[in-house]
């Protein structure tokens, strides 16, 4: 009797035991939501698979009519990609440029009212001296923009067809 007070196992009726199998009866294979995943993504993949199957054909079919037509064109083709990436080339460093011309700007303005402020000259004179000098590098900007106009004209004229 005191053998059967000290395992617990013993006193539990069969069929609690059985719900629980050992591990080496335990079902080793995919479960079923593994099962349905597995044959709900069969489609999705193979059709995807097709779809890219599809797009490579449409891709090789593409170049084996396009790279003829990019021998042929060539010469007009290299000179525009060559004229497309100066362009983009010279917007580029334009605007580089330009924000190196504003940082230099605000840089100086920062300097000279450092530099004036135990000089006794303010603020708002500062300013203006800097203004006045944004004022003079825009006129001068503006003017030779001017003058390459001029001359795009004057050299454009003699050209004409």
């Amino acid at each position: 009797m005191a053998d059967r007070d000290r395992d617990p196992d013993r006193n539990q009726p069969q069929e609690i035991q059985l719900l629980h199998p050992p591990p080496h009866y335990r079902q080793t294979g995919p479960s079923t939501t593994q099962i349905v995943a597995v044959l709900t993504l069969l489609p999705v993949g193979g059709s995807l698979l097709a779809l890219a199957a599809l797009t490579l054909t449409g891709t090789l079919i593409g170049l084996s009519i396009a790279i003829p037509l990019f021998i042929i064109f060539s010469p007009v083709i290299v000179p525009a990609t060559i004229a497309i990436s100066m362009a983009v080339a010279g917007f580029l460093s334009s605007g580089a440029f330009g924000l190196t011309g504003l940082s230099s700007l605000n840089y100086g303005l920062k300097r000279m009212i450092r530099a004036n402020a135990g000089a006794g000259v303010g603020k708002g004179q500062a300013k203006r001296g800097m203004w006045d000098m944004v004022g003079y590098v825009g006129q001068k900007t503006k003017d030779v923009g001017q003058n390459m106009e001029n001359k795009a004209h004057e050299g454009g004229g003699a050209v004409r067809t």
